[in-house]
């Protein structure tokens, strides 16, 4: 003799709400891991900003960071290569005042330096060449100041 189960309605439900579909249960992709930290190297850079909100939109623009939000005071940012962090602050680094410079790689100097202004960033030495390459000095609107560099 045969039995049939009864499974109330209500019990159907949840496992249906529950019970991940084939698109569900797809590997889903994966945020890429930091590079490795290496020994004797430069690992993380904190840089100061007086607007931080400005400060992740410009970048984000301009060059494709990945931020994540630690509170209103801090952002961490992730570039691909190197790590990094912008903190809330009235003083910004600056280059004449002998702040340290960081300096970006890009294969576009001019498209970068006109992307730049237009995002609200404001050029403190325009394109000029040293050995090796060029490059241009900028602050971006949180008031610090960066330069970016190219071989080509």
């Amino acid at each position: 003799m045969k039995r049939s189960l009864r499974i109330p309605l209500s019990l159907l439900a949840i496992f249906a709400a529950t019970t991940l579909s084939a698109a569900d249960s797809a590997p889903q992709p994966q945020k890429p891991m930091p590079p490795p930290s290496i020994p004797n190297t430069v690992d993380y850079v904190e840089t100061p900003s007086r607007d931080l909100p400005q400060t992740k939109a410009f970048f984000t623009a301009l060059l494709g960071w990945r931020f994540t939000e630690y509170g209103p005071d801090y952002l961490a940012f992730e570039d691909g290569r190197l790590n990094g962090g912008f903190y809330r602050s009235d003083k910004v680094s600056s280059y004449a005042a002998g702040s340290s410079l960081i300096v970006i790689y890009t294969e576009r100097l001019e498209e970068l330096r006109d992307r730049a202004k237009a995002l609200g960033g404001t050029i403190t030495r325009d394109i000029f060449s040293f050995p090796g390459g060029r490059r241009f000095h900028f602050t971006e609107p949180g008031g610090s100041e960066f330069a970016i560099w190219s071989d080509k």
